[in-house]
């Protein structure tokens, strides 16, 4: 049964206290790494083949063109209707991040002088997707959309094959869509492999695989120390922790639809943190018991239970303002406000990777559909780190320019900070233009 305290009574640590995975894979993502980088695409196959049940013999890694439309065909035959609602969920997505592009600019106010900002984008990003029975079309969409309206030329998409060698058709399906809907010149390229083999062979390339500039995308621990170890080689989106929710309510929610809230992120993961906090003990103990009916009917009730017993918590606090302090403290990847006038405390968050305004607007609509970004800070990052967005897949250069009467008029200033540096040559190296 999940816990409820009182703020009053709670020490720091109680508050931060969670179960975190304690076994070390970092030994074995090291020489799955080496192992690729040594022997490439055969290494690739025969971890498809060792994992994931593959026959490596005739196995393609690419998936080609006639896959790509077989998948899709599949998809309208076993479930009509899905591919419509993953175009209207790309549009929604891609609505929100066009809003993200960033413009270069230039600077000319004085004669003689020009500065500029210039946006690139990464010419090939990496999209890791898990598949078999965590596949999730939606990182597709999350992912791929920026890295498209961004401007990237490739997006590499890896993804664990089925042992028959496809890919999920709704995997596939969302690649499609996120392709249609972002009207942009870039390609989507699927592979079929995973696991730390997959973000090896994104960081370093294979016979068929390109390196790619960035890797973004969720896995498991293999493919979390996987990016840990090859960033520096390649840029990395995040190193995400196990899945977070806090609910801040009042007590005129239902409690029904906040454990329903709360159990939709314990589901993820054993290891994910659900939490409310509330200035209502009869809300507390209405949640608690709502916990505990719904948990018995829920289908994913094996993973939500440990989660809830281990790392949930529901805090009573003296009210809504101190709520809002308990949450900046915590600075949960989501954050439900289920209160009557949302904006009307939003200036008072400081610290949440998604927020989600009123009693009408789940977490889960986050996930799938309304457009702001799922990919979020965890385990406290969001203090200083940021939803993915477009900014994830550009680059930023700088330039200057100045003529030889502009460079002479600030020479002699430029050649004292230098000095005070001790660096005579920086001096010299300006000194040496003024005529």
């Amino acid at each position: 049964m999940i816990r409820i305290m009182d703020f009053a009574e709670l020490t720091p640590e109680e508050i931060f206290a969670r179960t975190e995975p304690t076994f070390n894979v970092s030994d074995a993502v090291t020489a799955i790494i080496d192992d690729v980088r040594a022997n490439g695409d055969e290494a690739i196959v025969r971890y498809a083949a060792k994992f994931d049940g593959i026959d490596p013999d005739g196995f393609s890694l690419e998936l080609s063109d006639e896959e790509k439309a077989a998948a899709i065909a599949k998809l309208a035959e076993t479930d009509p209707g899905f591919m419509d609602i993953l175009r209207k969920a790309a549009k929604n997505i891609a609505l929100f991040h066009t809003k993200q592009v960033r413009s270069s600019f230039i600077i000319n106010e004085k004669s003689g002088v020009v500065m500029g900002q210039k946006v690139v984008p990464l010419e090939r990003a990496g999209l890791y997707v898990p598949g078999g029975t965590a596949a999730y079309p939606s990182t597709v969409l999350m992912d791929s959309i920026p890295a498209l309206i961004a401007g990237c030329k490739e997006i590499i998409m890896v993804t664990p094959p089925d042992p028959d060698g496809t890919i999920n058709p709704a995997i596939v399906g969302a690649a499609v869509a996120a392709q249609e809907i972002s009207a942009a010149p870039g390609k989507v390229r699927i592979f079929k492999t995973g696991g730390a083999q997959a973000i090896a062979a994104l960081a370093y390339g294979t016979e068929s695989i390109p390196k790619v500039d960035k890797i973004v995308g969720p896995g498991n621990a293999y493919v979390a120390e996987a990016k840990r170890q090859v960033y520096g080689k390649v840029a990395i989106d995040m190193i995400a922790g196990p899945s977070e929710i806090l609910v801040v309510s009042d007590g005129k929610s239902d409690p029904a639809i906040v454990a329903a809230d709360m159990l939709s992120q314990a589901e993820h993961d054993k290891n994910a943190s659900a939490v409310l906090v509330t200035d209502s003990s009869e809300l507390a103990y209405a949640v608690q018991a709502e916990i505990e009916k719904q948990l018995a009917t829920l289908e994913r009730e094996p993973i939500a239970r440990p989660s809830i017993e281990n790392n949930g918590k529901i805090i009573i606090a003296a009210d809504i303002d101190q709520a809002i302090d308990i949450s900046n403290e915590i600075a949960p990847e989501h954050l439900e406000l289920c209160v009557d006038s949302p904006f009307d405390i939003l200036d008072k968050v400081r610290h949440a990777g998604s927020i989600f305004m009123g009693r009408n607007c789940p977490e889960a609509l986050g996930d799938y559909f309304a457009g702001p970004n799922h990919t979020l800070p965890t385990s406290g990052t969001a203090r200083f780190s940021s939803p993915l967005s477009v900014d994830d897949f550009v680059k930023k250069m700088q330039y200057t320019y100045y003529t030889g009467e502009a460079l002479a008029e600030v020479a002699d200033d430029i050649a004292a900070f230098a000095r005070k540096e001790g660096l005579t040559g920086h001096a010299r190296s300006v000194l040496s233009r003024k005529k």
